[in-house]
C-alpha cells in the first residue's frame, strides 16, 4: 500500500466512524420520536421505518451505476448532503407530509453511503490489506453506533420535541463534517466503466448488470448474503427481541444488556478474530458462522422454552446476542473482501451496491416475517431460524466450490506469487476478474 493510499484509508475510517456516530444518535429513537413525541401515531411511525427500506431499495441500483461511472467519492459526497438535509428536515418535521419525505432523503443517503465507502476501501487497499481494512471499518461502525446511541440516550427527553431536534441537528452536522473530511481524500486512479476495454457506449451499464448475473459465484454469494442478513440482522430488533420479551420474559433492561453484549463482543474480539480468519478459507469461515449462529438459536430456545429460572433465561438470551456478535466479527473481514475479489476490474461499485441491495431486501423481509413469529409462534420461530443458520453452512460450503484459490484463500495465492518470483501475477489477476 502506498503512502497516499494509507492517508486516504485513514480518512475513510474516520468517515465510517463519524457516519455511524451520527446514525447512533437517532436510529434507536426514531419510532418514539414520530409516534409519541410528534404525536403522529404508530401507523405513521411504521410508515417512516418502511420508507427507509423502500428508499434504499430504489436508489441502490442507480448508486451502483453511478459509482462505476463517476467514482465512489462524488457519489458519497452527494449521499452525505442528501442525508444531512433529510436528518435536519426530520428534526423539524411535525406532520406526516413532512416526516415521510425527510425520512426518504435520510434513508436514501444512508443506503448509498455503504457501497460508496466500501468501494473506496477497495480502491485504497490491496488484496493483502483488504480483510484488515474491512474489519477496521466494522469495528469503527459498531463503536460509533454504540457511543452515539449512549450519548443520544442521555440527551433525549421524550417530553421535549426540541431535544430530538437537537439530536437530528447533531446527526446532520456529523454528515456535513464528513463531507469536509472526505473532500480532502485523494483517491488513487481506478478504472471506470468508460475506460475499461470494450465497455464504452450507452449499453455498458446494462452489459455490466448482465455480467454480474452471469457470475455464478457472485449470484450464490448474494443468495448466501440474503440468508445471513435475514437470519441474523433482520431479527435483532424485531423477531428476536419480541421472542425474548414474550416467550422468555426478558425485561427491557436485560434486552438492552443483550444488545450491549453483542456490541462488546464485536469491539473486543474483532482483531483477535481477524488473526484467526485471515489464514482460513473464506467459505469455511462463513460456514463456521452458520454453526455458531445455530448454537445461538439453541441458546435462545433454551431461554424461552427451557422453563428455567429468570436468571438462567436472561443469561441464555444474552449469550445468544454475544454469539451473534462473534459471528459478525468473523464475517466482517470475510464477506466484503470476497465481494471485491469477485468483481471484475472497475466494477467494485456495481458489486458492492448489488450486495447492499440484497442486504436491504433481507432487512426489510426479516422483521416482517420474524416479528409476528417471534411474538406468538415461539417454537416454530426458533426451529425456523435454526434451520436458516444451518442453511448458511450448506450454502457457504457450496459457494466454496465456485471460488478460485485467489478468491477463497487470498493469502495462499499471495505466497505462491512470492515463491514463483512474480510471473504468476497476471494469472492471479485473471482469477480475480
Amino acid at each position: 500500500m502506498t503512502r497516499a493510499m494509507g492517508a486516504a484509508m485513514r480518512r475513510i475510517h474516520v468517515g465510517n466512524a463519524l457516519s455511524a456516530f451520527g446514525l447512533g444518535f437517532t436510529v434507536p429513537y426514531l419510532y418514539v420520536y414520530v409516534a409519541q413525541v410528534r404525536g403522529l401515531g404508530a401507523v405513521t411511525a411504521g410508515l417512516v421505518l418502511a420508507v427507509f427500506a423502500v428508499a434504499a431499495l430504489i436508489v441502490l441500483p442507480f448508486a451502483g451505476r453511478a459509482i462505476v461511472r463517476r467514482g465512489p467519492l462524488p457519489v458519497l459526497l452527494t449521499a452525505l448532503v442528501t442525508a444531512a438535509l433529510g436528518a435536519l428536515s426530520l428534526g423539524l418535521a411535525s406532520t406526516a407530509t413532512t416526516v415521510l419525505p425527510a425520512a426518504a432523503a435520510l434513508g436514501a443517503g444512508q443506503a448509498v453511503m455503504q457501497p460508496a465507502l466500501a468501494t473506496m476501501i477497495v480502491d485504497c487497499s490491496t488484496a493483502e490489506t483488504r480483510s484488515r481494512a474491512f474489519a477496521t471499518q466494522f469495528f469503527l461502525q459498531n463503536l460509533g453506533l454504540g457511543v452515539g446511541g449512549l450519548i443520544g440516550g442521555h440527551l433525549v427527553d421524550t417530553t421535549s420535541a426540541s431535544s430530538f431536534t437537537l439530536l437530528f441537528a447533531i446527526e446532520a452536522a456529523m454528515f456535513l463534517l464528513l463531507v469536509v473530511v472526505m473532500s480532502t481524500v485523494r483517491m488513487p486512479h481506478s478504472p471506470r466503466i468508460e475506460d475499461a476495454p470494450g465497455r464504452s457506449g450507452p449499453g455498458s451499464a446494462k452489459s455490466s448488470g448482465k455480467r454480474l448475473l452471469d457470475n455464478r459465484a457472485m449470484v450464490q454469494l448474494c443468495v448466501l448474503g440474503f440468508v445471513l442478513f435475514f437470519a441474523c440482522y433482520g431479527q435483532f430488533e424485531s423477531g428476536l427481541s419480541a421472542y425474548g420479551v414474550e416467550a422468555a420474559g426478558i425485561s427491557t433492561s436485560a434486552l438492552g444488556m443483550a444488545l450491549a453484549a453483542n456490541t462488546a463482543v464485536i469491539v473486543v474480539a474483532q482483531f483477535a478474530v481477524l488473526k484467526f480468519v485471515e489464514r482460513r478459507r473464506r467459505s469455511r469461515v462463513i460456514a463456521a458462522v452458520g454453526l455458531i449462529w445455530a448454537v445461538a438459536w439453541v441458546a435462545a430456545g433454551f431461554a424461552g422454552l427451557g422453563h428455567g429460572s429468570r436468571e438462567m433465561a436472561t443469561a441464555a438470551f444474552v449469550s445468544t446476542y454475544a454469539l451473534f456478535g462473534l459471528g459478525e466479527a468473523m464475517l466482517s473481514p470475510t464477506v466484503a473482501p470476497l465481494v471485491a475479489d469477485l468483481a471484475p476490474e472497475g466494477m467494485a461499485g456495481q458489486y458492492n451496491s448489488a450486495f447492499a441491495l440484497v442486504k436491504q431486501l433481507a432487512l426489510a423481509v426479516g422483521p416482517a416475517v420474524g416479528g409476528p413469529m417471534g411474538a406468538s409462534l415461539h417454537a416454530p420461530y426458533i426451529v425456523t431460524f435454526l434451520l436458516f443458520s444451518l442453511g448458511i453452512t450448506y450454502l457457504a460450503v457450496r459457494l466454496g466450490r465456485q471460488l478460485t484459490a485467489a478468491q477463497d484463500q487470498p493469502w495462499r495465492a499471495k505466497s505462491r506469487v512470492v515463491a514463483q518470483g512474480g510471473p504468476a501475477t497476471a494469472g492471479q489477476t485473471q482469477a480475480h476478474a
